[in-house]
C-alpha cells in the first residue's frame, strides 16, 4: 500500500488556488461541463481528445467565442452530428504512434499547431490522460493555456508502483500549470486509501502559471457552478482533505 502521508501530500500538491481570473462554465448543465478561467480571449483553438456525444463543451466554445475544436477519438468514427470540428482525428491519444494511437504532439504537428502558445486541452479519455501526458514534452505542454481534465482510476493511487506514475504525471502538469478548480465526478463514489478518502474520478482545470497569481486557496467547494455529471445519482462533494 503507497503509504498514507504519500498520498496527503500529493493532494496537498493539487489544492486549487484562487487567482484573479473568475471562473466560468462552458457546456452542459451535466456531464460534459467544465469549470475555467475566464481568459478565453487569450485562446485561439481547443485540442479536445475523448468524443463526448453532443459535445457541448466545444459547442459552447465555438458559438460563445468563436474558438474551434480538433477532435480525437478511435472508439467512434466521426464527431457528433450537431457539431462541426475544425478536425476530426479517427485516433485514440497516448503514448505512442500507431493504427490507433497518437500522441498528442504529433496530432499537434499534424493539425497545423506545434508551435502556437494560445491553446486550450480539454481531456477526458477515461484512464489514458496518465500515459499521455507523460509522454508529452514540457513545452508542448506549456503551450496550453487552459487544461481541464478528468482524471480517472484513483482508487489505484493506492498501489505502490501504479502512484510513481501518478506523481509523474502530476509533476509534470504542475510544472507550467496551477490547480485553480477540482470538481469530484459522482459516477463512481469514494475510496478509501489507508485512511486517505478520494473519489474515484474528478475533474481538474488549470491555468498557464505566466497568466494568473495565486492569491491564497479555494476552500468553498462545490462552486456555486458546479453540477453533478449524473443527475440520478447522488451528489459528491470534494473531501475536506484535498482543500482544508
Amino acid at each position: 500500500m503507497t503509504p498514507r502521508i504519500n498520498i496527503q501530500r500529493l493532494i496537498n500538491n493539487i489544492r486549487p488556488v484562487i487567482t484573479e481570473h473568475h471562473l466560468i462554465r462552458l457546456g452542459s448543465e451535466q456531464d460534459g461541463g467544465y469549470l475555467i478561467p475566464d481568459v478565453l480571449d487569450q485562446i485561439g483553438v481547443c485540442y479536445s481528445p475523448g468524443v463526448d456525444v453532443n459535445s457541448s463543451f466545444e459547442i459552447d466554445l465555438l458559438q460563445k467565442y468563436s474558438i474551434g475544436s480538433h477532435l480525437a477519438d478511435f472508439s467512434v468514427d466521426s464527431p457528433p452530428k450537431n457539431f462541426l470540428p475544425i478536425s476530426f482525428t479517427k485516433k485514440f491519444i497516448g503514448c505512442n504512434i500507431n493504427n490507433d494511437t497518437i500522441t498528442l504532439e504529433k496530432w499537434l504537428e499534424e493539425t497545423g499547431n506545434h508551435s502556437n502558445d494560445d491553446l486550450l486541452l480539454q481531456m477526458d479519455i477515461e484512464g489514458g490522460e496518465y500515459e499521455s501526458i507523460i509522454a508529452t514534452g514540457g513545452q508542448l505542454l506549456s503551450r496550453f493555456k487552459i487544461i481541464a481534465i478528468e482524471i480517472h482510476n484513483v482508487e489505484s493511487w493506492g498501489h505502490p508502483v501504479f502512484f510513481k506514475i501518478v506523481k509523474v504525471f502530476f509533476d509534470k502538469l504542475l510544472h507550467d500549470h496551477y490547480v485553480i478548480h477540482n470538481h469530484p465526478n459522482n459516477c463512481c463514489g469514494l475510496a478509501d486509501l489507508g485512511g486517505v478518502i478520494v473519489p474515484r474520478v474528478f475533474e481538474l482545470t488549470l491555468i498557464r502559471k505566466d497568466v494568473a497569481t495565486p492569491c491564497g486557496y479555494q476552500r468553498i467547494f462545490p462552486n456555486a457552478l458546479d453540477r453533478p455529471n449524473i443527475l440520478n445519482a447522488p451528489d459528491l462533494h470534494l473531501p475536506r482533505n484535498w482543500y482544508d
